[in-house]
């Protein structure tokens, strides 16, 4: 059998279709009264109603206590890691498949990141690895300050098993939830449990307000201090009085109001891109080396990208050749996160494992998942794979 080089596009020539993206916003047109209504009030700073709005809205559809609004997922992670007291030299450990993200406020902290292998059906951290590193960790006393799960494409990580392993040793846990708002686990909203857990509405997620985040809590003191330091942890005096430093992390009360409007419509979200999922796994599922991201039994993915894996000794090409070929006729895809092992910044980082995450990257790609993505589009992106395995020689 011989595998399929990537066919280029002709110099110059523009794709013959409109371009299929991989998860842009999904906007209704109520976005625009929130915009209006934030700025015909004159609250246009990070402090006002819609702020209010949004923040109650997102701990009533969550479930929890409460919502802090940032200006990016980035930065409530932030604020998490500073408020679970990682500083310098300590460790924080996260699954090496993830976006940098994760780890880059502990490295703003001081801390030393270690990355830990993931789950092959899953893709999100291997709580059985976790435990045996914990307990090899608890050994040479050298424990992690703070464990960050990442739930991956909107699949939750095994929130339960990781508290619970986490937990023996006294190790605070962090849910990095930037993709999997209105995603399930247990009976329960994703990284319920975790001291926060933190989610993004950056342009391409499920519920956007442009860019921002929040830190979602049920601990009442960490929710106060968090929107504290998120507001320049200015203290309550008519003069500008410090105690300690904070951040500009506040979420402005212009993209509340995108969020207001965007927030009611997260179950419909949520089901449509799980059927646009479970539409690609029926008709890709039948070609030979295509797998999708599997779904556990106790978990509810908010499917937010459709991410599969191409084994190309089975398939006739490699998933960056299909990566390839659908740039070429306008459709976007993407390639798994690549590892954080393997990446430059981290060349000398502690791994454990990784020859997991190693292969997903290798083998996997991120389909068009977008909420809006409609039928005929669907079938483009469906025919466009297809084709390529007809052609294996």
């Amino acid at each position: 059998m011989t595998l399929l080089p990537a066919p280029a596009p002709p110099a110059g020539e523009p794709a013959l279709h409109p371009p299929i993206l991989l998860s842009p916003p999904d906007l209704t047109g109520a976005e625009f009264r929130g915009v209006i209504e934030a700025l015909a009030s004159n609250w246009v700073a990070p402090v006002g109603p819609l702020l209010d709005r949004f923040e109650a809205g997102l701990a009533a559809s969550t479930g929890f206590r409460h919502a802090v609004a940032t200006s990016s997922c980035t930065a409530a992670l932030h604020l998490g890691c500073r408020l679970l007291g990682v500083g310098r030299g300590d460790e924080v450990w996260a699954p090496t498949l993830t976006f940098i993200a994760s780890v880059a406020p502990a490295l703003q902290q001081g801390a030393t990141p270690v990355f830990l292998d993931v789950d092959p059906a899953t893709w999100t951290l291997d709580a059985g690895l976790l435990e045996a590193a914990l307990a090899e960790a608890a050994h040479k006393g050298r424990l992690p300050k703070l464990v960050i799960p990442t739930d991956l494409y909107g699949h939750p990580a095994d929130l339960a098993a990781i508290l619970a392993v986490c937990g023996r040793w006294g190790v605070a846990v962090l849910s990095d939830g930037a993709a999997s708002l209105g995603a399930r686990a247990h009976g329960a909203h994703a990284g319920t449990g975790a001291a926060a857990c933190c989610v993004s509405f950056n342009g391409n997620k499920i519920v956007t307000t442009g860019g921002g985040g929040a830190l979602l809590t049920d601990d009442t003191a960490l929710a106060t201090t968090a929107r504290h330091l998120a507001t320049q942890a200015r203290e309550d005096e008519a003069h500008y009085e410090h105690r300690t430093w904070g951040y500009n992390y506040a979420l402005s009360n212009v993209l509340a109001g995108i969020g207001v409007a965007q927030l009611p419509d997260l179950a419909r979200r949520v089901a449509r891109r799980r059927a646009i999922f479970a539409r690609y796994r029926d008709a890709l599922g039948s070609l030979p080396g295509v797998a999708a991201q599997e779904e556990a039994p106790w978990a509810r993915s908010n499917r937010w990208l459709t991410a599969i894996t191409v084994d190309p000794h089975h398939f006739g090409a490699t998933a960056e050749a299909i990566r390839l070929a659908l740039a070429a006729d306008g459709i976007e895809t993407r390639p798994v996160w690549k590892p954080m092992h393997l990446q430059p910044a981290f060349a000398s980082v502690r791994a454990v494992g990784g020859g997991v995450a190693e292969d997903l990257f290798a083998r996997g790609l991120c389909l068009p998942s977008g909420s809006g993505l409609s039928p005929a589009a669907q079938d483009r992106v469906i025919a466009a794979i297809a084709a390529l395995h007809r052609r294996v020689e």
